[in-house]
């Protein structure tokens, strides 16, 4: 019985890389077709020695919106990629605000005194 399971589930697992592997190739070989071979974050550039190294990034995250024109697609290399999408999981965890502004408030300066201090010392 459990043979059956593991078989059922090997068989799914197998089917899904299947699936994904034929859709990263479509769109994979179409955006290396369109764009240049450089990184879209670090401008570091690809040759077909180190191609493996540069992926197809979804500006939306969706990995089944694969538009003819390519506008849902960036190329970065592996460590930018792995970077968008850490900070994206930092993005969907913690949020963000809704006005796009990156300000926080301090609540100490370290240097509030100095001037202070700096006339002390003469």
């Amino acid at each position: 019985m459990s043979t059956e399971k593991n078989k059922r589930l090997d068989d799914i697992v197998a089917q899904a890389k299947k699936y994904q592997a034929e859709r990263e190739q479509t769109y994979r070989e179409r955006s290396l077709k369109m764009y240049p071979w450089v990184c879209g974050r670090c401008s570091r550039e690809f040759t077909h020695q180190n191609l493996q190294e540069l992926t197809v990034h979804h500006r939306d995250h969706n990995h089944d919106n694969n538009p003819a024109d390519g506008s849902n697609w960036e190329l970065l290399c592996i460590y930018c990629h792995d970077n968008e999408h850490s900070r994206y999981i930092e993005q969907v965890r913690y949020g963000s605000s809704d006005d796009g502004s990156t300000n926080t408030v301090t609540t100490h300066n370290p240097f509030a005194d100095l001037a202070d201090m700096l006339k002390k010392k003469d």
